[in-house]
Protein backbone atom coordinates (compact mmCIF):
# COMPACT_ATOMS: atom_id res chain seq x y z
CA UNK A 1 0.00 0.00 0.00
CA UNK A 2 2.62 2.56 1.11
CA UNK A 3 4.86 1.78 -1.99
CA UNK A 4 1.86 2.85 -4.46
CA UNK A 5 1.87 6.64 -2.56
CA UNK A 6 3.15 9.30 -4.52
CA UNK A 7 3.36 12.86 -1.91
CA UNK A 8 3.85 16.08 -3.78
CA UNK A 9 5.61 18.49 -1.60
CA UNK A 10 5.21 22.03 -2.05
CA UNK A 11 6.76 24.72 0.30
CA UNK A 12 8.31 24.16 3.14
CA UNK A 13 9.55 25.94 6.48
CA UNK A 14 13.01 27.18 5.22
CA UNK A 15 15.95 24.84 5.58
CA UNK A 16 16.48 21.31 5.22
CA UNK A 17 13.14 19.62 7.24
CA UNK A 18 11.12 18.75 4.21
CA UNK A 19 14.29 16.83 2.27
CA UNK A 20 14.77 15.03 5.27
CA UNK A 21 11.32 14.39 5.48
CA UNK A 22 11.12 13.48 1.67
CA UNK A 23 13.80 11.06 2.11
CA UNK A 24 12.95 9.37 4.85
CA UNK A 25 9.07 8.87 3.22
CA UNK A 26 11.51 7.09 0.20
CA UNK A 27 12.65 4.44 2.63
CA UNK A 28 9.00 3.48 3.30
CA UNK A 29 8.77 2.53 -0.58
CA UNK A 30 6.58 6.61 -1.28
CA UNK A 31 7.64 7.82 -4.21
CA UNK A 32 8.27 12.09 -3.21
CA UNK A 33 8.37 15.12 -5.74
CA UNK A 34 8.87 18.48 -5.14
CA UNK A 35 8.06 21.55 -6.77
CA UNK A 36 10.25 25.03 -6.16
CA UNK A 37 9.13 28.53 -7.04
CA UNK A 38 12.39 30.45 -6.80
CA UNK A 39 16.05 29.22 -5.46
CA UNK A 40 15.82 29.33 -2.19
CA UNK A 41 12.91 26.39 -2.63
CA UNK A 42 15.82 24.44 -5.09
CA UNK A 43 19.12 25.08 -2.53
CA UNK A 44 17.34 22.74 0.39
CA UNK A 45 16.58 19.96 -2.42
CA UNK A 46 18.97 18.04 -3.54
CA UNK A 47 18.09 15.49 -5.93
CA UNK A 48 17.64 17.14 -9.04
CA UNK A 49 15.44 14.14 -10.63
CA UNK A 50 12.61 14.68 -8.46
CA UNK A 51 12.83 18.60 -8.51
CA UNK A 52 10.49 20.51 -10.34
CA UNK A 53 10.50 23.82 -11.47
CA UNK A 54 7.69 26.05 -11.79
CA UNK A 55 8.88 29.06 -13.51
CA UNK A 56 5.65 30.53 -15.21
CA UNK A 57 3.12 33.19 -13.57
CA UNK A 58 1.34 32.80 -11.05
CA UNK A 59 -1.71 32.72 -13.43
CA UNK A 60 -0.55 29.53 -14.92
CA UNK A 61 -0.48 27.69 -11.42
CA UNK A 62 -3.40 25.95 -11.36
CA UNK A 63 -3.53 24.57 -14.94
CA UNK A 64 -0.05 22.98 -14.28
CA UNK A 65 -0.55 21.74 -10.40
CA UNK A 66 -3.81 20.10 -12.15
CA UNK A 67 -1.66 18.11 -14.61
CA UNK A 68 0.78 17.12 -11.73
CA UNK A 69 -1.43 15.76 -9.81
CA UNK A 70 -3.18 13.84 -12.59
CA UNK A 71 0.22 13.10 -14.59
CA UNK A 72 2.16 11.76 -11.63
CA UNK A 73 -0.78 9.88 -9.84
CA UNK A 74 -0.32 12.09 -6.66
CA UNK A 75 -1.90 10.59 -3.94
CA UNK A 76 -0.09 12.74 -0.96
CA UNK A 77 0.10 16.54 -0.87
CA UNK A 78 2.62 17.68 1.86
CA UNK A 79 2.90 21.55 2.64
CA UNK A 80 4.05 24.51 5.37
CA UNK A 81 0.85 26.16 5.93
CA UNK A 82 -2.58 26.56 3.80
CA UNK A 83 -2.81 30.18 3.25
CA UNK A 84 -0.27 31.60 0.30
CA UNK A 85 -1.88 31.75 -2.96
CA UNK A 86 0.18 28.32 -3.88
CA UNK A 87 -0.92 26.17 -1.23
CA UNK A 88 -4.51 27.34 -1.02
CA UNK A 89 -4.90 26.38 -4.91
CA UNK A 90 -3.25 22.98 -4.30
CA UNK A 91 -5.74 22.22 -1.56
CA UNK A 92 -8.56 22.85 -3.31
CA UNK A 93 -7.48 20.80 -5.57
CA UNK A 94 -6.20 17.95 -3.76
CA UNK A 95 -9.81 17.56 -1.70
CA UNK A 96 -11.46 17.93 -5.08
CA UNK A 97 -9.50 14.61 -5.87
CA UNK A 98 -9.57 12.82 -2.21
CA UNK A 99 -6.31 13.22 -1.93
CA UNK A 100 -4.51 13.61 1.43
CA UNK A 101 -3.87 16.81 2.56
CA UNK A 102 -0.80 16.85 5.34
CA UNK A 103 -0.02 20.23 6.43
CA UNK A 104 2.98 21.89 8.71
CA UNK A 105 2.53 24.51 10.61
CA UNK A 106 4.26 26.39 13.73
CA UNK A 107 3.25 24.40 16.76
CA UNK A 108 -0.12 25.59 18.77
CA UNK A 109 1.99 24.74 21.54
CA UNK A 110 4.91 26.34 20.25
CA UNK A 111 8.21 26.19 20.39
CA UNK A 112 8.26 22.88 21.64
CA UNK A 113 6.22 21.31 19.40
CA UNK A 114 5.06 21.95 15.47
CA UNK A 115 1.72 20.91 14.32
CA UNK A 116 0.43 18.30 11.72
CA UNK A 117 -2.84 18.27 10.87
CA UNK A 118 -4.50 16.90 7.76
CA UNK A 119 -6.79 19.31 5.45
CA UNK A 120 -6.16 22.86 7.16
CA UNK A 121 -4.37 24.81 9.58
CA UNK A 122 -5.35 27.39 12.24
CA UNK A 123 -8.75 29.11 10.73
CA UNK A 124 -8.70 25.90 8.51
CA UNK A 125 -8.57 23.18 11.01
CA UNK A 126 -10.37 20.33 12.20
CA UNK A 127 -10.43 22.09 15.84
CA UNK A 128 -12.47 24.98 15.15
CA UNK A 129 -15.36 22.47 15.02
CA UNK A 130 -14.35 20.23 17.66
CA UNK A 131 -15.86 21.18 21.05
CA UNK A 132 -14.16 21.16 24.72
CA UNK A 133 -16.43 18.66 25.39
CA UNK A 134 -15.84 16.03 22.56
CA UNK A 135 -12.06 16.22 23.49
CA UNK A 136 -13.12 15.64 27.38
CA UNK A 137 -15.35 12.88 26.20
CA UNK A 138 -12.50 11.73 23.54
CA UNK A 139 -9.74 11.56 26.86
CA UNK A 140 -11.72 9.66 28.79
CA UNK A 141 -11.29 7.14 26.63
CA UNK A 142 -7.18 7.94 26.49
CA UNK A 143 -4.14 6.49 28.73
CA UNK A 144 -1.69 8.90 27.68
CA UNK A 145 0.08 11.10 30.07
CA UNK A 146 1.07 14.23 29.22
CA UNK A 147 3.62 14.92 26.99
CA UNK A 148 6.42 17.09 28.32
CA UNK A 149 9.10 19.26 26.47
CA UNK A 150 12.16 18.80 25.76
CA UNK A 151 14.82 19.83 28.39
CA UNK A 152 16.90 22.23 25.83
CA UNK A 153 15.90 24.38 22.79
CA UNK A 154 17.64 26.11 20.62
CA UNK A 155 15.59 26.72 17.11
CA UNK A 156 15.37 30.94 17.08
CA UNK A 157 18.81 31.39 15.79
CA UNK A 158 18.69 28.72 12.91
CA UNK A 159 15.51 29.72 12.30
CA UNK A 160 17.05 33.32 11.56
CA UNK A 161 19.31 31.87 9.49
CA UNK A 162 18.14 29.77 7.44
CA UNK A 163 15.22 32.46 6.83
CA UNK A 164 18.81 34.56 5.54
CA UNK A 165 20.39 31.81 3.81
CA UNK A 166 16.90 31.72 1.76
CA UNK A 167 16.52 34.38 0.87
CA UNK A 168 19.70 35.04 -0.23
CA UNK A 169 19.51 32.30 -2.74
CA UNK A 170 16.10 33.92 -3.84
CA UNK A 171 17.99 37.50 -4.19
CA UNK A 172 21.41 36.41 -6.25
CA UNK A 173 20.52 33.13 -7.47
CA UNK A 174 17.09 33.34 -8.85
CA UNK A 175 17.57 34.11 -12.55
CA UNK A 176 15.31 30.29 -13.37
CA UNK A 177 12.51 32.03 -12.41
CA UNK A 178 11.91 35.22 -13.66
CA UNK A 179 8.53 35.54 -13.10
CA UNK A 180 8.79 34.60 -9.12
CA UNK A 181 6.33 36.68 -7.03
CA UNK A 182 6.81 36.19 -2.82
CA UNK A 183 3.47 35.86 -1.63
CA UNK A 184 4.54 38.64 0.60
CA UNK A 185 4.66 42.34 -0.08
CA UNK A 186 7.98 43.35 0.69
CA UNK A 187 11.00 43.30 -1.27
CA UNK A 188 12.86 40.13 -1.76
CA UNK A 189 16.13 41.96 -1.26
CA UNK A 190 14.84 44.19 1.65
CA UNK A 191 13.32 40.57 3.54
CA UNK A 192 16.70 39.06 2.78
CA UNK A 193 18.85 42.33 4.58
CA UNK A 194 16.13 42.59 7.46
CA UNK A 195 16.79 38.57 8.20
CA UNK A 196 20.93 39.46 7.66
CA UNK A 197 20.45 42.54 10.09
CA UNK A 198 18.81 40.32 12.77
CA UNK A 199 20.69 37.78 12.56
CA UNK A 200 23.64 40.33 13.16
CA UNK A 201 22.17 42.08 16.19
CA UNK A 202 20.54 39.27 18.20
CA UNK A 203 23.36 39.94 21.16
CA UNK A 204 22.12 43.89 21.39
CA UNK A 205 18.40 42.86 21.30
CA UNK A 206 19.25 40.67 23.45
CA UNK A 207 20.35 42.69 26.52
CA UNK A 208 18.04 45.66 25.52
CA UNK A 209 15.55 43.12 25.92
CA UNK A 210 16.55 42.01 29.27
CA UNK A 211 17.37 45.40 30.38
CA UNK A 212 13.35 46.69 29.26
CA UNK A 213 12.07 43.08 31.09
CA UNK A 214 13.51 44.03 34.28
CA UNK A 215 12.55 48.00 34.28
CA UNK A 216 8.90 46.75 33.65
CA UNK A 217 9.35 44.09 36.59
CA UNK A 218 10.77 46.65 38.38
CA UNK A 219 7.84 49.29 38.17
CA UNK A 220 5.95 47.63 40.81
CA UNK A 221 2.66 48.17 38.35
CA UNK A 222 0.33 46.08 37.23
CA UNK A 223 0.37 45.01 33.69
CA UNK A 224 -1.24 43.90 30.89
CA UNK A 225 0.32 42.44 27.57
CA UNK A 226 -0.52 42.79 24.11
CA UNK A 227 0.70 40.12 22.04
CA UNK A 228 1.64 41.50 18.50
CA UNK A 229 2.08 39.11 15.13
CA UNK A 230 3.81 39.81 11.86
CA UNK A 231 1.77 41.28 9.73
CA UNK A 232 2.82 39.48 6.57
CA UNK A 233 1.98 36.03 8.58
CA UNK A 234 -0.49 34.45 6.19
CA UNK A 235 -2.37 33.38 9.52
CA UNK A 236 -3.20 37.37 10.60
CA UNK A 237 -3.66 38.15 6.83
CA UNK A 238 -6.36 35.51 6.60
CA UNK A 239 -7.92 34.77 9.80
CA UNK A 240 -7.66 38.16 10.97
CA UNK A 241 -10.57 41.01 12.09
CA UNK A 242 -7.74 43.74 11.12
CA UNK A 243 -6.07 45.23 7.96
CA UNK A 244 -2.88 45.86 9.18
CA UNK A 245 -1.07 45.43 12.75
CA UNK A 246 -2.07 49.43 13.29
CA UNK A 247 -5.29 49.20 13.28
CA UNK A 248 -5.37 46.33 16.18
CA UNK A 249 -2.71 48.66 18.05
CA UNK A 250 -5.09 51.86 17.69
CA UNK A 251 -8.12 49.34 18.92
CA UNK A 252 -6.11 47.98 22.33
CA UNK A 253 -4.86 51.29 23.31
CA UNK A 254 -8.07 52.58 22.88
CA UNK A 255 -9.98 50.13 24.97
CA UNK A 256 -7.03 50.05 27.67
CA UNK A 257 -7.18 54.10 27.77
CA UNK A 258 -11.19 53.64 28.62
CA UNK A 259 -11.44 50.81 30.33
CA UNK A 260 -7.77 49.88 32.73
CA UNK A 261 -7.37 51.23 36.18
CA UNK A 262 -5.09 54.63 35.75
CA UNK A 263 -2.35 52.96 37.92
CA UNK A 264 -1.82 50.06 35.57
CA UNK A 265 0.27 49.48 32.36
CA UNK A 266 0.06 48.06 28.66
CA UNK A 267 3.23 46.34 27.20
CA UNK A 268 2.93 45.16 23.56
CA UNK A 269 5.20 42.29 23.37
CA UNK A 270 6.90 41.74 19.71
CA UNK A 271 7.02 38.71 17.60
CA UNK A 272 10.28 37.21 18.16
CA UNK A 273 10.91 37.45 14.10
CA UNK A 274 9.61 40.66 14.03
CA UNK A 275 11.92 42.41 11.58
CA UNK A 276 11.74 46.27 11.80
CA UNK A 277 9.72 46.30 8.53
CA UNK A 278 6.88 48.71 10.28
CA UNK A 279 8.07 51.09 13.24
CA UNK A 280 6.05 49.47 15.91
CA UNK A 281 8.15 51.63 18.55
CA UNK A 282 7.17 54.58 17.17
CA UNK A 283 3.75 53.79 16.22
CA UNK A 284 2.78 52.77 19.92
CA UNK A 285 4.36 55.41 21.00
CA UNK A 286 2.58 58.23 18.53
CA UNK A 287 -0.90 56.85 19.75
CA UNK A 288 -0.26 56.30 23.08
CA UNK A 289 0.55 60.41 23.04
CA UNK A 290 -2.83 60.89 21.68
CA UNK A 291 -4.73 59.44 24.66
CA UNK A 292 -2.28 60.77 26.84
CA UNK A 293 -0.98 57.54 28.35
CA UNK A 294 2.67 57.37 27.03
CA UNK A 295 3.92 57.07 30.03
CA UNK A 296 1.82 53.94 31.11
CA UNK A 297 2.65 52.14 27.35
CA UNK A 298 5.95 50.13 26.67
CA UNK A 299 7.21 48.37 23.64
CA UNK A 300 9.80 44.86 23.97
CA UNK A 301 11.09 43.59 21.47
CA UNK A 302 10.88 39.97 20.23
CA UNK A 303 12.44 37.60 22.78
CA UNK A 304 11.13 34.83 25.15
CA UNK A 305 7.82 35.42 26.55
CA UNK A 306 7.70 33.80 30.01
CA UNK A 307 9.17 36.21 32.01
CA UNK A 308 7.02 39.17 31.75
CA UNK A 309 4.06 36.86 31.21
CA UNK A 310 3.81 35.05 34.85
CA UNK A 311 3.04 38.31 36.20
CA UNK A 312 0.47 39.85 34.23
CA UNK A 313 -2.83 41.08 34.62
CA UNK A 314 -3.93 39.52 31.01
CA UNK A 315 -3.40 39.09 27.79
CA UNK A 316 -5.00 40.43 24.36
CA UNK A 317 -4.12 39.55 20.92
CA UNK A 318 -5.49 38.96 17.14
CA UNK A 319 -4.97 35.10 17.25
CA UNK A 320 -1.34 34.46 18.26
CA UNK A 321 -0.37 30.94 19.37
CA UNK A 322 1.46 32.66 22.09
CA UNK A 323 -1.69 32.58 23.15
CA UNK A 324 -2.13 29.89 24.24
CA UNK A 325 1.08 30.41 27.29
CA UNK A 326 -1.26 33.07 28.52
CA UNK A 327 -4.23 30.52 28.69
CA UNK A 328 -2.05 27.36 30.49
CA UNK A 329 -1.21 29.66 32.93
CA UNK A 330 -4.84 30.89 33.59
CA UNK A 331 -4.13 34.18 32.46
CA UNK A 332 -7.46 35.99 31.21
CA UNK A 333 -7.28 36.12 27.29
CA UNK A 334 -9.03 38.36 24.78
CA UNK A 335 -8.43 37.43 20.93
CA UNK A 336 -9.83 38.80 18.07
CA UNK A 337 -9.06 36.50 14.99
CA UNK A 338 -10.20 32.91 14.09
CA UNK A 339 -7.80 30.38 16.14
CA UNK A 340 -7.55 26.92 17.63
CA UNK A 341 -8.22 28.19 21.28
CA UNK A 342 -10.97 30.91 20.47
CA UNK A 343 -13.21 28.28 22.83
CA UNK A 344 -16.22 30.27 24.83
CA UNK A 345 -14.91 28.07 28.18
CA UNK A 346 -11.64 29.88 28.34
CA UNK A 347 -11.21 33.10 25.99
CA UNK A 348 -13.25 35.77 27.23
CA UNK A 349 -16.22 37.60 25.35
CA UNK A 350 -16.09 41.00 27.26
CA UNK A 351 -15.56 43.93 25.60
CA UNK A 352 -12.20 45.23 25.18
CA UNK A 353 -12.89 48.17 27.60
CA UNK A 354 -14.29 45.97 30.28
CA UNK A 355 -11.85 43.18 30.02
CA UNK A 356 -9.42 45.83 30.90
CA UNK A 357 -10.95 46.92 33.82
CA UNK A 358 -11.96 43.27 35.40
CA UNK A 359 -10.70 40.58 33.23
CA UNK A 360 -12.32 37.55 33.35
CA UNK A 361 -10.53 34.33 34.14
CA UNK A 362 -10.41 31.06 32.10
CA UNK A 363 -11.63 27.89 32.78
CA UNK A 364 -8.62 26.09 33.62
CA UNK A 365 -9.68 22.73 33.95
CA UNK A 366 -11.65 23.17 30.41
CA UNK A 367 -8.43 24.34 28.87
CA UNK A 368 -6.30 21.62 30.30
CA UNK A 369 -8.77 19.17 28.50
CA UNK A 370 -8.32 21.30 25.54
CA UNK A 371 -4.39 21.33 25.82
CA UNK A 372 -4.02 17.42 26.70
CA UNK A 373 -6.12 16.76 23.53
CA UNK A 374 -3.62 18.95 21.68
CA UNK A 375 -0.50 17.22 23.05
CA UNK A 376 -2.63 13.93 22.06
CA UNK A 377 -3.14 14.65 18.58
CA UNK A 378 -1.99 17.10 15.90
CA UNK A 379 1.30 18.61 18.02
CA UNK A 380 4.45 16.79 17.91
CA UNK A 381 7.45 17.36 19.79
CA UNK A 382 10.76 18.54 17.92
CA UNK A 383 11.01 21.98 15.54
CA UNK A 384 11.96 22.96 11.93
CA UNK A 385 15.03 24.61 12.27
CA UNK A 386 17.63 22.80 14.76
CA UNK A 387 18.99 19.59 13.76
CA UNK A 388 17.78 17.81 17.41
CA UNK A 389 14.20 19.27 16.48
CA UNK A 390 14.22 17.70 13.45
CA UNK A 391 15.12 14.44 14.68
CA UNK A 392 12.90 14.49 17.22
CA UNK A 393 10.64 15.30 14.74
CA UNK A 394 11.04 12.81 12.34
CA UNK A 395 10.81 10.14 14.56
CA UNK A 396 7.18 10.46 15.16
CA UNK A 397 5.73 12.49 12.49
CA UNK A 398 6.76 9.82 9.45
CA UNK A 399 4.25 7.15 11.13
CA UNK A 400 1.59 9.76 11.47
CA UNK A 401 1.64 10.69 7.62
CA UNK A 402 1.51 6.84 7.14
CA UNK A 403 -1.55 6.11 8.92
CA UNK A 404 -5.21 6.55 6.66
CA UNK A 405 -6.99 9.18 9.18
CA UNK A 406 -5.64 12.05 10.85
CA UNK A 407 -4.26 12.66 14.15
CA UNK A 408 -7.12 14.12 15.44
CA UNK A 409 -9.30 10.81 14.47
CA UNK A 410 -6.96 8.68 17.17
CA UNK A 411 -5.86 9.76 20.46
CA UNK A 412 -2.39 7.49 21.30
CA UNK A 413 -2.90 4.86 18.34
CA UNK A 414 -6.70 3.68 19.75
CA UNK A 415 -9.57 4.59 17.47
CA UNK A 416 -11.86 7.02 19.15
CA UNK A 417 -14.46 7.66 17.57
CA UNK A 418 -17.92 6.30 18.17
CA UNK A 419 -19.40 4.21 15.10
CA UNK A 420 -22.43 6.43 14.17
CA UNK A 421 -19.48 8.99 13.46
CA UNK A 422 -18.09 6.85 10.96
CA UNK A 423 -20.06 8.25 8.03
CA UNK A 424 -19.74 11.96 8.05
CA UNK A 425 -15.66 11.49 9.11
CA UNK A 426 -15.34 9.58 5.90
CA UNK A 427 -17.39 12.76 4.18
CA UNK A 428 -14.82 14.94 6.13
CA UNK A 429 -17.38 17.32 7.82
CA UNK A 430 -15.96 15.51 11.65
CA UNK A 431 -12.32 15.02 12.66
Amino acid sequence: MTSRRTYLFLQGPHGPFFWQLAKMLRKTGANVLRVGFNAGDAAFWRRSQDYISFQEPLTAWSETLAALLTDHQITDLVLYGDTRPIHAEAVTQAKVLGLRVHVFEEGYMRPYWVSYERDGSNGYSQLMDISVTDMKNRLAQSDGDMPTPPAQWGDMRQHIFYGALYHWFVMFRNRRYPAYRSHRTLPVHREAALYTKRLLLMPYFALERAWKTRQIKAGGYPYHIALLQLEHDTNFQTHAEFRDMRAFIAMVIDGFANGAPVHHHLIFKAHPLESGQAPLRHMIRDIARTYGIAARVHYLRGGKLAQLLDEASSAVTVNSTAGQQALWRGIPLKSFGKAVYNKTEFVSDQSLDQFFAEPARPDIAAYRDYRQFLLETSQVPGGFYSASGRKQLLRQVIDMMLREEGPYATIKGKDTRHPKRLRVVNEGRLP
